[in-house]
């Protein structure tokens, strides 16, 4: 830190033996400016989210001999409420008394799963067509979102929200055990919400999404307004707080790692219907296939939620997340993240084409471009 800067802050510059006190009005904070060049973007991926209306999938069924726990469709809040929801699942898997335990699937569900098996004194093989990086799940935002998208609020049971609270105190308390560990797969970062913003709308079409944060505000840090001269963005309103940042790229290695360490093991395998799972060994198969479940098990359910990220060559020193007029951009260690969020949750609602959109990528980096002018 320069000392003449926490000083200054402090109002103590001056200070010293025979010589006059001199105030000195607080430094306003400062933050690195993203680098929003459109030069800059090294790839465009898109995403679909797993989105249902009544909530994730998390039933028991018989198929053939096998006894199939579903575990998908958590919308926009799969890495958010994959320790909690998984813990639901592995308490079924557990309880059938068998220790031979197959996870389709190796997406953030999935693989925490599977490492949640494990800890509960399975031995599991995961099966999956995929691996990180390839999976969707890879390409997500990478933010604590619990509740972006994980159900509609008149579709849910009674009870889904006492549950949605349980997965997501137990996902947040394992995340605790994350933060300062080497790669940083998980750690607290800065948001700022800039006037000129497209406020997100929570209803359109008919359709209102579950907000539950209010059950978890001692978990929430709180907004503030940030007076004008505080900050670096001019004379626009500002709200501050902060949130959890997954980086996606080492935080998966590193769950892979554990998975492999704890004696897991891995086949590539493809899946096309559920009598296929007569293929595995196992007799429980936990079916974690995310937006794959609409395919394999017919689900028409599941609603595709397509977002778009342009990635922006990293700056270590942009360590942040700033929303501005429709477009949120977060400093990640394995990249710059923009994406356009537009319409806010109802962005890409039952979109499901996958075919990145270079035209739209570039026009949010300018976007961003403009909130740092100043």
């Amino acid at each position: 830190m320069d000392r003449r800067l926490f000083l200054g802050g402090l109002g103590l510059a001056g200070v010293g033996c025979g010589r006059r006190v001199r105030t000195v009005p607080p430094v306003g904070l400062r933050l690195a400016p993203v680098r929003a060049e459109v030069e800059r973007i090294f790839r465009v991926t898109v995403c679909v989210r797993p989105f249902r209306a009544a909530g994730p999938r998390m039933d028991v069924e018989k198929v053939g001999e096998k006894t199939v726990i579903h575990h998908y469709g958590h919308g926009g809040s799969g890495w958010s409420l994959s320790w909690g929801a998984g813990a639901l699942a592995v308490e079924k898997a557990m309880g059938l008394g068998e220790r031979n335990v197959a996870v389709v699937g190796c997406g953030a569900m999935g693989l925490t799963a599977a490492i949640l098996l494990q800890r509960a004194g399975a031995r599991v093989t995961i099966y999956a067509k995929e691996r990180p990086p390839e999976v969707r799940s890879a390409r997500a935002t990478g933010s604590w979102t619990p509740d972006s998208r994980v159900a509609l609020a008149n579709a849910v049971s009674p009870d889904f929200p006492a549950l949605w609270e349980r997965m997501t105190r137990a996902s947040f308390k394992m995340y605790e055990s994350y933060l300062g560990l080497a790669g940083n797969p998980v750690e607290w970062t800065e948001r700022y919400q800039v006037s000129g913003g497209a406020p997100a709308r929570a209803a359109e079409g008919g359709l209102e999404f579950a907000k539950y944060v209010d059950r978890i505000r001692d978990i929430t840090p709180r907004a503030r307004e940030m007076a004008a001269g505080t900050h670096p963005f001019g004379k626009r309103e500002v709200r501050q707080s902060a949130g959890l940042t997954f980086n996606i790229a080492s935080y998966s290695r590193m769950l892979m790692n554990d998975f492999f360490v704890a004696g897991g093991r891995m086949e590539t395998v493809e899946f096309h219907k559920p009598g296929d799972f007569a293929r595995v060994a196992e007799k429980v198969v936990v079916n974690a296939t995310g937006y794959g479940a609409r395919a394999l098990w017919k689900d028409e359910s599941i609603v595709p939620v397509r977002g778009q990220i342009a990635w922006l060559i990293p700056q270590a020193e942009v360590n942040y997340g700033v929303m501005y007029n429709g477009v949120f951009v977060l400093g990640r260690r394995d990249g710059i993240v923009v994406q356009g969020v537009g319409a806010g949750e109802m962005e890409g609602y039952n979109v499901a084409d996958e075919t990145p959109d270079r035209v739209a990528a570039e026009a949010a980096v300018r976007t961003v471009a403009e909130v740092f002018q100043s």
